[in-house]
């Protein structure tokens, strides 16, 4: 029987900076780091939930582009659930995170933002509304 999601791949072209971006930037935490014969296996996770992202090695050009390579779309989304999306916005923007806009948007669910890792993967924060049942 299913428990839950373990696991779940974020492609990156350069591990260290991913894992800087997703630690010092998003505040996730460093859950595994372990070399391997197929590659490092490095994961971070929301503190508190048991998902981990893999934060596994892509080569540039394959598929996905590389940071400032045009065209392409990034392979990843991840959304992420807020309880103060306004307050989460102004921490991770002093921290030098990159947004789509240049504030949170009212929507009828709820309020939204959206940001991209250096390898262009689209984080998406959203905070439900409380009519949608937060």
């Amino acid at each position: 029987m299913l428990t839950n999601v373990m696991y779940v791949t974020i492609n990156v072209t350069d591990q260290d900076r991913s894992l800087r971006f997703y630690t010092d930037r998003l505040g996730f935490e460093k859950r595994v780091d372990h070399p391997g014969p197929e590659g490092r296996f490095l994961t971070v996770g929301v503190p508190g939930s048991a998902l981990e992202f893999i934060l596994w090695p892509h080569v540039a050009g394959a598929g996905q582009p590389a940071e400032g390579e045009p065209g392409g779309r990034a392979l990843a989304s991840v959304f992420l659930k807020s309880d103060d999306l306004r307050k989460d916005f102004t921490v991770w923007r002093d921290r030098g995170v990159t947004f789509d806009q240049s504030e949170p948007e009212d929507y009828p669910f709820g309020v939204r933002i959206e940001a991209v890792d250096p390898d262009g993967n689209r984080i998406a924060l959203r905070q439900r509304g409380r009519a949608s049942g937060a």
